[in-house]
């Protein structure tokens, strides 16, 4: 069992020391091809990054020429400029100036063909301005202009 345990040891180490000085000869491109195609080909679960998807750096511009209110794959929404914020604000202001009763999350977003998504953050920015009151809570919540 010892000379078992010893030449697993001795494998093992060789094994360390020729992939160290695999990765030392290599370039850095060459290790990055390597990561992103997965190659080695073992199998198993992947950390990171898809195969086939875009890094950020990459997709950046991408994202910018995109549509601010896009949906991404998974249902969520394109990260939005201050400037596409700042416009929902406006237009949800300019929708509670015309109904001084006040409206629901639900009726802003109908009346201003919003998704469920795109209301949440405006309403909140206006809130902490003090430009908008809300009075309720839950479902019940009904936002007014001051």
């Amino acid at each position: 069992m010892s000379n078992l345990k010893t030449t697993i040891e001795s494998l093992a180490t060789d094994f360390a020391h020729k992939l160290i000085s695999a990765i030392k000869a290599s370039s850095l491109q060459e290790i990055l091809n390597e990561t992103a195609s997965g190659g080695g080909g073992g199998g198993g679960a992947r950390r990171g990054r898809r195969p086939g998807s875009v890094s950020a750096a990459a997709a950046a511009p991408a994202a910018k020429a995109a549509k601010p209110a896009a949906r991404r794959k998974g249902g969520r929404l394109a990260r939005r400029s201050p400037a596409d914020l700042a416009k929902a604000m406006e237009q949800i202001l300019g929708l509670l100036g015309k109904h001084p009763k006040g409206l629901r999350s639900e009726e802003i977003r109908a009346k201003l063909g919003l998704s469920k998504q795109e209301v949440p953050r405006p309403l909140a920015d206006a809130l902490a301005a003090k430009l908008i009151s809300k009075k309720g809570e839950k479902r019940a919540t009904t936002y007014f202009k001051k």
